[in-house]
């Protein structure tokens, strides 16, 4: 586990969807998903590319769980938007610079 990951441990969830849990305890670096940006079937990117995500809106990131009048896009989108809130918080905490 990298620093980065790491730091998801006990964090804010940075994901927010309407079912965040928003309980700190449940909260790990949920990777963003692209095949342009290097992931693919089995294969991470790289950790710069997380967000903070509570297990509600984990389950929802990767499908495990659907949210009424959501769509992929709009839960890709608050992921993507979770990325760089997590990449914020970690800059200000001096884990990235």
């Amino acid at each position: 586990m990298s620093k980065f990951t790491a730091a998801a441990l006990g964090a804010q969830c940075k994901v927010r969807l309407p079912v965040c849990n928003a309980n700190p305890e449940t909260t790990v670096a949920a990777h963003y998903r692209s095949v342009s940006m290097g992931a693919g079937m089995g294969i991470k990117p790289n950790d710069l590319l997380c967000a903070d995500a509570c297990s509600a809106c984990h389950d929802a990131i990767d499908g495990r769980t659907h949210i009424p009048g959501y769509t992929k896009e709009e839960i890709r989108h608050a992921h993507a938007e979770g990325v760089l809130r997590t990449i914020t918080a970690r800059y200000e905490a001096g884990i990235i610079k």
